[in-house]
């Protein structure tokens, strides 16, 4: 492996791990959002990766959406409450997403250090020759 190729493979995990961290910071932002029992609850986005087709880092494979369904709650002072006093919330667990979070946010900034590190070593073997 060149380090060009370094360079390529970390990047692509860059770009996956940015998916990653969009979909979780997304999923934490609505995570008290309320609809009318009669609709869909926001649902949490999931990204799923494999490795790359030309055998070369890693791409996203898909997003996968979690339940429409969500939780219902029963807050009466909404004012999208039905006649029960029900709303429907996102079926989204805080705790997971913050541990989701910080391992895309550790991938994501170990990507970088690869890209650093691999441009710092092209940058020396550019320099030997000086």
């Amino acid at each position: 492996m060149s380090i060009f190729n370094a360079i390529g493979v970390a990047g692509s995990g860059v770009t996956v791990y940015r998916k990653w961290l969009d979909a979780v910071s997304d999923n934490i932002a609505n995570i008290n959002t309320t609809t009318r029992t009669s609709e869909n609850a926001f649902q949490a986005r999931y990204v799923a990766a494999r490795a790359a087709q030309d055998g070369n880092g890693a791409e996203v494979a898909g997003i996968h959406y979690g339940s429409a369904e969500g939780i219902l709650a029963h807050e009466p002072d909404n004012p999208l409450a039905d006649a029960e006093g029900y709303v429907r919330r996102p079926d989204i667990d805080m705790g997971d997403q913050m541990a989701q979070l910080m391992m895309a946010q550790r991938s994501y900034q170990a990507n970088l250090s690869v890209v650093d590190r691999a441009r710092e070593s092209y940058t020396a073997a550019i320099n030997l020759g000086k």
